[in-house]
C-alpha cells in the first residue's frame, strides 16, 4: 500500500472518537478547532462542550457579549482566539450563513491556512490538505525533509507535499476529512515528538528518518523566539465588601480581561498593603512573568486611576480573568464584611 491508504487503515483501526468529528456542521467544526489551536484535546474538549451547550448555534454566540465569551474562554489562554472567535460569529451572520469555500473560510477573523483547510475538508469535504505541527512532523520523518518548517521555504514544500499526498482530490469527497484526520492522528498518537512508536509503526520500511538514525532531529525548525521577562505588581483593595478592577485594553497581553490595581514599581505600593504572594511566576510563549501580590484592606476608597471600576468582591466571578490573577485571587481570605 501506499503512504496515504497506510495511513487510512491505521487510522481505521486507531482513530480517536471525538464529538466534533461525528457532525458535518460547520459551526461546531470551526469552533473546536479555534479551541484547539494553542490547546490540547483533553483540555480542549471541556472547553468545546461547554461553549457548544452555552450558544448552539452560531448566531447565538454572535449575540453574546465579548465578556460573556472572555468568561467561558477563562482558562484556555491565548484570548485573542476568543476574541477573533466572537468577532468571526457575527462575520458569518452578517454573510448569512457559514462560508462553504475555501477562499470565503479564510475571510473569518482568526483562521489561517490550516484552520481554513480543516473546517472546509471535515465540514464540506473540500480536497485542502492540513498541515500542522503533527503533519510536519510525520511527513519530514516519513520523507527525510531538513528543510525548516518555520521558514517560507520549508512552509512551501510541506503544504505542496500534503496537497499532493491527498486521496481522490479531484472533487469534495468524505475521504479527505479522512484522511486529513489519519495524518493528524498519526502524529498525535504514534509518530509522537518524543518517544515515537516506531517498532509498531506501519510506515518503518518506508520511513526515512528511522532508515538514517534522524527520527529524533526531525523535522527542523529554526530558533527565532526570544523569551522575555517582565514583572507585574498587583495589589487588591478591600474596602467594605468591594474591591477595584480594570479591563486591561488593547496592544498589550489579556486585552479585554480583568485585573485588580495594577502599580508600575514596588515603590507606589501602599504601606499599609500586605504582601500575599511574592515572585510567582507565570510562563506564556514568548515571555515569563513573576507577579507580586498585596492585599490592601481600608475603610475609604483610595484615589485610583478613571479605568477602574468598584464592584461587590462577590461578582468577582462574573469578571473573566487571566489565570495568573485566578492564583493570585486564591491565595485571599474572605473579607469580614
Amino acid at each position: 500500500m501506499d503512504f496515504s491508504s497506510v495511513l487510512l487503515q491505521w487510522y481505521k483501526e486507531n482513530g480517536r472518537d471525538l464529538p466534533w468529528r461525528q457532525t458535518r456542521d460547520p459551526y461546531a467544526i470551526w469552533l473546536s478547532e479555534i479551541i484547539l489551536q494553542q490547546t490540547q484535546v483533553k483540555q480542549g474538549w471541556a472547553y468545546w462542550e461547554r461553549f457548544m451547550h452555552r450558544w448552539p448555534t452560531v448566531d447565538a454566540l454572535a449575540a453574546a457579549t465579548e465578556d460573556e465569551v472572555l468568561r467561558e474562554w477563562q482558562g484556555l489562554g491565548y484570548y485573542s482566539r476568543a476574541r477573533n472567535l466572537h468577532f468571526a460569529a457575527k462575520q458569518i451572520v452578517a454573510m448569512g450563513g457559514f462560508p462553504n469555500t475555501l477562499e470565503g473560510i479564510k475571510q473569518l477573523k482568526g483562521v489561517g491556512d490550516y484552520t481554513a483547510a480543516a473546517i472546509a475538508s471535515f465540514a464540506f469535504g473540500i480536497p485542502a490538505a492540513v498541515v500542522d505541527g503533527n503533519v510536519y512532523r510525520v511527513l519530514a520523518r516519513h520523507f527525510g525533509i531538513d528543510t525548516p518548517i518555520n521558514t517560507t521555504e520549508g512552509k512551501k514544500l510541506f503544504a505542496t507535499l500534503a496537497q499532493e499526498l491527498l486521496p481522490n482530490t479531484q472533487h469534495p469527497t468524505p475521504i479527505t476529512s479522512t484522511y486529513n484526520q489519519a495524518i493528524m492522528d498519526f502524529g498525535a498518537l504514534q509518530c509522537t515528538p518524543q518517544a515515537p512508536n516506531c517498532m509498531f509503526c506501519p510506515l518503518i520500511e518506508s520511513c526515512e528518518a528511522f532508515r538514517n538514525g534522524k527520527v529524533n532531529e526531525l523535522p527542523v525548525k529554526l530558533k527565532t523566539l526570544k523569551v522575555t521577562e517582565r514583572q507585574l505588581i498587583y495589589v487588591y483593595v478591600r474596602c467594605h465588601g468591594e474591591t477595584a478592577i480594570r479591563r486591561r485594553g488593547a496592544g498589550d497581553i489579556w486585552q479585554g480581561l480583568w485585573e485588580p490595581w495594577f502599580v508600575e514599581t514596588e515603590a507606589a505600593v501602599p504601606p499599609a498593603a500586605i504582601p500575599l504572594r511574592q515572585h510567582v511566576k507565570h510562563v506564556l510563549t514568548h515571555r515569563v512573568l513573576y507577579a507580586d501580590f498585596y492585599l490592601l484592606e481600608v475603610d475609604e476608597r483610595p484615589k485610583l486611576p478613571a479605568d477602574y471600576i468598584w464592584i461587590k468582591e462577590s461578582e468577582l466571578d462574573d469578571y473573566a480573568k487571566p489565570r495568573l490573577i485566578e492564583k493570585l485571587l486564591s491565595s485571599l481570605l474572605p473579607s469580614d464584611n
